[in-house]
This record gives C-alpha cells, sequence and structure tokens, in this order.
C-alpha cells in the first residue's frame, strides 16, 4: 500500500527471483546512484533541508542514509559469499541520520561515495552465480536472510528513497 512512508509501496518478497528478474534488480541497484542525484538536484531551493512528510527525515538525511545503507548491505553479500550463515551486525538508522555529520557533509559527499559503491556492488552483483542467490546471513532481529531477498529489498530500497525526495519537488 502506497503512503507518505512509502510511496512506492512496502517492499514484499513473495518467492525467489527469476535470473532474468536478478538482471532487471541489479540494473535497478546500478541506476540508483543516478535517480537519486537527480531527485537532489531537482529540488527547490531550500529542500534540501526540508522533511518529506511529517515526522520524516530531511532530504539531506535521506541523501546521507542510502550510501551508510547501502554499505552495510554490500558488505552482507561479502559476508553471505565468504563466509556460512554470519551473523551480521544491524544498525541504528535513526540514531546514525542524526549523527552530527550528517548535519555538516555536504550531500554531495554522499553522492559521490553511493556513485562508488554501487559500482563496485553491480560489479560484484554481476559474478554472483544461481546457487550463491541462495546463500544467507543471519540478522539477530530478522533471521536467517537470503541473498536473493536481499538483492530485492536494495533494489527497492534506493527507488524508495528516491521517491522521497521526489515528494520535497
Amino acid at each position: 500500500m502506497k503512503s507518505e512512508q512509502y510511496p512506492i509501496a512496502e517492499f514484499a518478497y513473495e518467492r525467489p527471483y527469476t535470473s532474468e528478474e536478478r538482471t532487471a534488480l541489479i540494473e535497478q541497484i546500478a541506476l540508483a546512484p543516478v535517480e537519486l542525484r537527480r531527485a537532489f538536484e531537482e529540488l527547490p531551493a531550500g529542500g534540501v533541508d526540508r522533511p518529506y512528510r511529517v515526522g520524516g527525515w530531511t532530504a539531506r538525511q535521506v541523501i546521507h542514509h542510502v550510501p551508510e545503507s547501502h554499505m552495510h548491505s554490500y558488505l552482507r553479500f561479502k559476508f553471505a559469499m565468504a563466509e556460512t550463515e554470519p551473523t551480521i551486525k544491524p544498525y541504528d538508522e535513526a540514531a546514525w541520520a542524526n549523527l552530527a555529520d550528517v548535519a555538516t557533509t555536504a550531500p554531495e559527499v554522499s553522492l559521490a561515495l553511493l556513485d562508488a559503491l554501487h559500482a563496485r556492488w553491480v560489479a560484484f552483483l554481476r559474478t554472483l552465480r544461481e546457487p550463491d542467490w541462495a546463500r544467507t546471513f543471519r540478522h539477530p532481529d530478522l533471521g536467517v536472510v537470503t541473498l536473493d531477498r536481499t538483492l530485492g529489498l536494495y533494489a527497492w530500497h534506493g527507488r524508495h528513497h528516491t521517491a522521497h525526495l521526489r515528494m520535497i519537488r
């Protein structure tokens, strides 16, 4: 269901993806930095410090959050490929969004970080073979999570936060 908090609807994973679907999801991850940057550039004057909804994060917080979140995901993929069902460390996204560096770091820094991170992440994702998508990591709150599900979640995540920035326009 769409809402201000979930403008493209909440993420849903119903079954393992086909090879074709994974290719499309990887392409969405590849395009996420371009789309987020475009949405940032289209913000109105003063829009970077405006929340996308009452009680929501500002555009600045969203822009810094996306590469932080995607770095965690990239590392979770790497851990899952290098280890057997590693336990990953979750983090408090809201607390990170309120740290002092978020208010003082130019959004362009995080947009550049997202460019580089996604170039590396997409190169890695394109090396995975069919059996690799069933590999897992253990999330302390969510339990065992497959790389297949995580791929869909992060393709959605980039679009989700880009939509938040577009709401500010």
